[in-house]
């Protein structure tokens, strides 16, 4: 276990979702040769939908075995099935529903439309997790997953100062009084996000270049909640030239 952490800086939004499309269908053909499944989690950032899309319209994408891939959410808004603003829609646009993959390999967050009020949705959730548990955590093994951080510092539903950043024992929080819209939320905790074997960071924008630098410089996490994630192997900040503005040469990475 290496628990690395690498920052690897493009050009451009371009350049890094094409990056971060190519190393992700290699490494995700990789491990289905020494796995029966794969786990990956999504989130819903901008550049995290761009990846997709661009996933979506790769050559390779049908290299993949869709049928081994597992799909879940470090976060969603607590919103209707069908709005548009929420995680899983905007992920159903941009590949899921474009691949040959099984309505059950996509574990989606409950919806506020459902017949769940939110504290039980994060139960279910949590449960929905447990169910696929493999190895010591009670979770699947989460082989990937994406990230996406904001101006300040939050990433998933994790936001500075706030108690869901703090939670050591619960797998799945539900949110409340959220400082970004909508106020009401689901969310991994920090456990559970860093039970990763992988943790993919995506930054992008002059925004995002003085968090970047505190979570680096190793801020704490319940200030900076980006700071405290660390996967199990390697953690890697894909950003474009405009967040790594901040970020010291001796952590970029030439080569990956």
């Amino acid at each position: 276990m290496t628990n690395e952490r690498r920052v690897l800086v493009h050009a451009d939004s371009d350049a890094l979702a094409a990056s971060i499309t190519a190393r992700f269908l290699t490494k995700t053909v990789d491990l289905l040769d020494d796995h029966d499944r794969v786990n990956i989690v999504l989130e819903g950032g901008r550049i995290a939908i761009k990846v997709l899309a661009t996933i979506n319209a790769s050559p390779a994408r049908d290299s993949v075995d869709w049928s081994r891939v597992h799909f879940w959410w470090g976060d969603e808004r607590w919103l209707p099935a069908a709005d548009p603003e929420r995680n899983e829609v905007k992920a159903r646009e941009a590949l899921l529903d474009h691949i040959d993959i099984p309505a059950e390999n996509i574990h989606a967050c409950p919806a506020s439309d459902g017949s769940l009020d939110l504290d039980a949705a994060a139960t279910a959730y949590a449960g929905e997790l447990a169910a696929h548990g493999d190895g010591d955590t009670g979770l699947p093994r989460f082989d990937i997953t994406f990230l996406g951080v904001g101006p300040d510092g939050h990433t998933a539903s994790l936001f500075p100062d706030r108690p869901e950043v703090l939670e050591r024992d619960a797998m799945v929080v539900a949110v409340r009084n959220s400082p970004k819209p909508p106020a009401e939320r689901i969310s991994l905790t920090r456990p559970a996000i860093n039970s990763s074997q992988r943790i993919w960071v995506e930054l992008s924008g002059s925004d995002k270049a003085s968090v970047l630098g505190l979570a680096l410089a190793g801020a704490a996490y319940t200030e900076v909640p980006i700071a405290g994630m660390k996967g199990r192997k390697r953690t890697v900040f894909f950003v474009d030239s405009d967040a790594a503005s901040e970020v010291p040469e001796s952590l970029i990475a030439p080569t990956y």
